[in-house]
C-alpha cells in the first residue's frame, strides 16, 4: 500500500509515467494499474478455492463415494485405493498424497453439505418411528432384543414396545398397543427406511401388504425417510437412546414381552414428567394437546396376524422361515395347515379353520422345535428340585441323563445353565450332542467343552485335505496310558 501511496503522490505532482516507473522501480504496467485503482476500501480476506489437476478426476471420484455409501462400510473405497484406480483406469499421474489430501477435502464438503439441517416444525398429533436395540435378560438368558419406539414431537413424548423382531408383525402390534393405550390414532407416522414395513426408493414408496391393510384399517397417513437422512425424524432418534439410558439399565430381567410391555407403557409416560427442553412447560401437559389432535380409535381392533399354509411333515410338524418347527396333532401329518403369524405368538388351524394349537413364535438364526423341552429349562435352573420329573430329563440320552442324576443341587444348576445358554445359541438338538461328546471325552459336562462341540455340531463335519495326527497331542496330555 505504501508503493500505491508513492505512485499516486508522485502523479499529483505531475510526473510522467516514465519517471515514475524509474523513481520507484516498478514496471509501467503496473505504475498503470496501481493509478487505475477507483477504490482502495480494505476486502474481505475470503479464501479463494485454487484450482487443482484433480479437479477433471472429481465427477469420477464422488460417482465412487456415492456407491460407498450403498456398500458395506468395510468395503468401501480408500485413498490408497482411488489413487490406483485414477492411475491405472484415466491415467492420472498425480501422486498418492495429492490423490489424499483432495479425497480428503472432498470428503469435507460432502459431510458439511449432509449436515446442514432443517428446523422442522411438528403439529400436535404427528408421530415419529423407529427402532432400538438393548440386552435384557429372558427367561435368564441374555439376549439383544428391538424396542419399538413412537414418538410425539410437539410434547416430546416417547413410547416403547419390546419385541424380539423387526417384521411387519411387530411394528402393527407395537402401533396397536400404542394407539390402545393413548386412546387415539396420530394423523402423520414418519418411518425409517429399516423399518419392517416398507422402504422408499427415490419417489417410490413399498409397503407391505399388512402395513397397508393396517394404516388404512386405523385411517393415518404415513411417509418414510429419505435414506441417510435420520435428522427428518431425529426426535425419535434422541429418545430411542434416551429410553435406552434410563429404562433398560441395568439390563431388565423380563418372564415374557406381553407383561413387561404393559407396564412399560407406563415407565414411559412417568419419564415424560419434566418440562420441554423448548416450551417450558411440561411434557404430559403439552401430550393433551396431541391427544385432542388424535382421530378416534375404530370400533374393531385389527387382529395382527399374517397367515401362511405350510404342509405338516410325518410328525404333523410344520416349518416356518425355513428354521423353526411347530408341532401340530400328529393326526394332521401330510395335511396342508393355516398358520396365523403374530408378533409374538403362533396359531395353527386346521384346512376348515378349526384352531388345534398355538405356540410362543421363535426368531434367531437358531433352529428351534416346539416339542422339544428347551422352554423349561430356565424354570429348572431356578428350581432343580424338578429336575427328576421334568420333560427336559425325558428327551436326555441315557448315559447324559445318568450323569446329571448323580449331581448335586448346585452342580445340577451349574449344568442346566451351560445348556440353557448353548441351546439359545445352537439349538437343542446341537447342544444335547454336544453335552454327550463332551462327556464321553473329557469326563465331565463344563461350558467351553460344550461350547466348542456345540458349534462343530451346528456347523456339520470338518472335512481335512491330509490325515490329521493328534498322537502328539495325546503324549504331551498323557492319554492313553502315555
Amino acid at each position: 500500500m505504501s508503493q500505491v501511496v508513492t505512485i499516486r503522490q508522485l502523479r499529483k505532482c505531475g510526473e510522467s509515467i516514465a519517471s515514475i516507473s524509474r523513481i520507484t522501480g516498478v514496471s509501467r504496467d503496473t505504475v498503470y494499474k496501481y493509478l487505475a485503482l477507483d477504490d482502495l476500501s480494505p476486502k474481505m480476506p475470503v479464501k479463494r478455492p485454487g484450482s487443482s489437476m484433480m479437479d477433471q478426476y472429481r465427477s469420477v471420484i464422488e460417482g465412487w463415494l456415492d456407491e460407498d455409501a450403498r456398500s458395506w462400510r468395510k468395503q468401501r473405497h480408500t485413498a490408497a485405493r482411488i489413487h490406483a484406480r485414477l492411475r491405472d483406469e484415466c491415467g492420472c499421474e498425480a501422486s498418492e498424497s495429492t490423490v489424499r489430501h483432495y479425497v480428503a477435502r472432498l470428503k469435507a464438503e460432502r459431510r458439511e453439505s449432509k449436515e446442514a439441517f432443517l428446523d422442522l416444525v411438528w403439529a400436535p398429533g404427528e408421530a415419529q418411528a423407529d427402532f432400538g436395540e438393548a440386552d435384557f435378560y429372558v427367561g435368564g438368558v441374555r439376549r439383544r432384543m428391538l424396542y419399538f419406539v413412537v414418538t410425539f414431537p410437539y410434547s416430546n413424548v416417547g413410547l416403547a414396545q419390546v419385541f424380539p423382531g423387526q417384521n411387519a408383525e411387530c411394528v402393527c402390534q407395537g402401533l396397536r398397543n400404542i394407539f390402545e393405550y393413548c386412546g387415539g390414532v396420530p394423523t402423520r407416522i414418519v418411518f425409517d427406511n429399516a423399518t419392517g414395513v416398507g422402504r422408499k426408493a427415490c419417489s417410490t414408496v413399498r409397503t407391505t401388504e399388512m402395513f397397508a391393510a393396517f394404516s388404512a384399517h386405523y385411517g393415518f397417513d404415513y411417509s418414510f425417510c429419505n435414506p441417510d437422512s435420520g435428522n427428518e425424524k431425529g426426535n425419535v432418534e434422541n429418545k430411542v437412546g434416551f429410553i435406552r439410558r434410563n429404562l433398560f439399565v441395568p439390563v431388565p430381567r423380563i418372564g415374557g414381552t406381553d407383561i413387561y410391555n404393559r407396564h412399560l407403557l407406563d415407565r414411559c409416560m412417568r419419564l415424560s414428567e419434566r418440562k420441554h427442553w423448548r416450551k417450558g412447560e411440561p411434557e404430559a401437559r403439552l401430550f393433551v394437546e396431541d391427544r385432542v389432535a388424535m382421530a378416534g380409535l375404530p370400533e374393531n381392533p385389527f387382529d395382527v396376524v399374517r397367515y401362511v399354509r405350510p404342509k405338516a411333515d410325518k410328525y404333523g410338524k410344520v416349518r416356518i422361515e425355513g428354521k423353526h418347527l411347530y408341532s401340530t396333532d400328529p393326526a394332521l401329518a401330510g395335511t396342508t395347515l393355516i398358520v396365523g403369524l403374530g408378533a409374538t405368538d403362533v396359531r395353527i388351524y386346521d384346512e376348515e379353520g378349526t384352531f388345534v394349537c398355538s405356540h410362543e413364535r421363535a426368531y434367531g438364526d437358531a433352529p428351534s422345535d416346539s416339542s422339544q423341552p428347551a422352554s423349561q429349562i430356565a424354570t429348572l435352573c431356578s428350581k432343580p428340585g424338578g429336575w427328576t420329573n421334568s420333560k427336559v430329563r425325558a428327551c436326555m440320552p441315557d448315559m447324559l441323563r445318568s450323569h446329571l442324576d448323580g449331581k448335586d443341587k448346585s452342580d445340577l444348576r451349574a449344568s442346566l445353565r451351560t445348556m440353557r445358554d448353548e441351546v439359545a445359541v445352537r439349538g437343542w438338538d446341537a447342544t444335547v450332542t454336544a453335552m454327550e461328546m463332551a462327556l464321553i471325552a473329557t469326563g465331565r459336562v463344563d461350558a467351553a467343552s460344550v461350547a466348542v462341540a456345540a458349534a462343530r455340531c451346528a456347523g456339520g463335519a470338518i472335512a481335512y485335505d491330509e490325515p490329521v495326527d493328534l498322537s502328539e497331542y495325546d503324549r504331551a496330555l498323557g492319554i492313553g496310558g502315555r
